[in-house]
């Protein structure tokens, strides 16, 4: 049986059922932006990639094939994320070291990226000993963030660790490796102004262990003139204050922190140093590759105050984290700790003690106590994750992947995580790897946000 309709009734129906499915549509749709999208809060993020190596090459020394040329990359964080991509420029800098190769000023207006190695002399330089020491300080305009450019670079002191820019952008520290310029002078501080640098100062730290300390990274107080240093030999946090005259004098005793600290950051307060520990060392087999797990700890700055003015700083709290935390990021509103794990993921594939993957640790800190509470480790599919930042919001997470254990697919990435609790259970807290991710050149591994 057959029915005719009239076209009236046919235009009727047919605007019923586009009203309907618009409505059936609207509210997965709805949901879905609510709870499942990426709701990355921030302005862009701003990484440098090494392409001169293959992670593998810290243990075999073979460099491999070369993937383009050492990049700064920025990623505007704005629009659909699915359509995020970067754009970069040709920096030199260099993985071998911390992953504090880049730091950008707080108004996200210039950025500063360390050469600690030079780039690879072409194809015939195929191993680890064909790097010499780097010595570049290099400046970027990211007043366009579509179009970054280089507008100073200086020649600095030998194997640079660290670059890190002081909150009011006026005042810029870099750290040296004591095989380089750190033997005699770990430490250069340079005035910034208008994108141009002046010549660097190299201030006497009184008390440092020259020439066997290794200043590693170094943090500005968010609202005082005051350094937090670390040392990556001796395994102390030191505090000292910086003078109008570049003088950079102690403040406080020496804290000791856990074994191979890597990075310090400042809470967002300023009451609390946070430092990671790698637990590397001679008596490691193969020196990291076989190390335990690592940690995290807290220090309270100026936790008391003596009757002659000095003050006293105390080691508060400590969680443990997976293996070879290199990267360290504490989240904007202070409550939370992230760590980025090596584990063994950059072992040639034929070594027996290759971890097929990274992770992340998640923990919980207290504001006010400076008490860390660990969430757990968040394992995924990626090499070398040296760096991480959290959104604006708190509530993602941005990591740098250095390579991926499928060869077929070119460059490292930044990947992107969301911290998410069961709505039926608020304390099963965990990450959450997003599906969004955007390609960066091979060798991302220091990475920092405008926010």
């Amino acid at each position: 049986m057959t029915f005719q309709l009239s076209k009236a009734a046919m235009r009727s129906l047919a605007a019923s059922v586009c009203a309907l499915a618009a409505i059936l549509c609207a509210v997965p749709s709805t949901a879905r932006d609510q709870h499942g999208r990426l709701d990355f809060k921030g302005r862009y993020i701003v990484s440098v990639s090494d392409a001169d190596m293959v992670a593998s090459a810290y243990v075999d020394g073979r460099l491999g094939p070369i993937e383009g040329k050492d990049a700064l990359s920025v990623i505007a964080l704005k629009g659909d994320p699915r359509s995020w991509k970067a754009v970069e420029i040709d920096v030199s800098n260099s993985v071998a070291g911390p992953p504090a190769s880049v730091d950008i000023t707080k108004d996200g207006r210039y950025a500063f990226v360390v050469e600690t190695w030079t780039p690879r002399p072409g194809k015939a330089g195929d191993t680890f000993k064909a790097l010499k020491f780097g010595n570049k300080l290099t400046v970027v305009d990211l007043s366009n963030p579509a179009k970054p450019k280089i507008v100073d670079t200086v020649i600095t002191a030998a194997r640079p660790d660290a670059v890190r820019v002081k909150p009011d952008g006026s005042m810029i520290a870099v750290t040296f490796h004591q095989a380089g310029a750190g033997k005699k002078t770990p430490l250069a501080l340079y005035r910034f102004r208008d994108g141009k640098l002046s010549r660097p100062t190299f201030p006497k730290i009184e008390g440092w262990p020259l020439p066997h300390g290794r200043l590693i990274d170094v943090d500005w107080h968010p609202t005082a003139p005051i350094l937090a240093l670390i040392d990556g030999q001796e395994n102390t946090l030191r505090f000292a204050r910086v003078g109008d005259d570049l003088t950079v004098r102690p403040f406080g005793n020496v804290v000791d922190v856990e074994r191979t600290p890597f990075r310090v950051f400042f809470t967002p307060d300023g009451r609390f140093a946070v430092v990671n520990a790698l637990y590397w060392g001679s008596d490691i087999a193969g020196r990291w590759i076989e190390a335990p797990r690592g940690s995290v700890a807290t220090v309270r700055m100026s936790a008391e105050k003596k009757k002659d003015g000095s003050v006293r700083h105390a080691f508060v709290s400590r969680a443990t984290t997976g293996v070879s935390p290199e990267g360290l990021a504490i989240s904007p509103d202070g409550r939370w700790v992230a760590t980025t794990n090596l584990e063994r993921s950059y072992l040639p594939y034929a070594d027996k003690r290759i971890t097929w993957f990274s992770s992340i640790s998640l923990i919980r800190l207290d504001p006010k106590t400076g008490q860390l509470t660990r969430i757990g480790d968040f394992s995924y599919d990626g090499i070398l994750p040296e760096a991480a930042v959290f959104d604006s919001s708190s509530r993602f997470l941005a990591v740098a992947t250095y390579d991926h254990f499928d060869d077929r697919k070119k460059g490292g990435s930044i990947d992107f995580w969301r911290i998410q609790a069961d709505p039926l259970d608020k304390s099963s807290v965990r990450l959450v790897k997003t599906e969004h991710s955007v390609r960066v050149t091979r060798g991302a591994h220091s990475m920092v946000i405008a926010r």
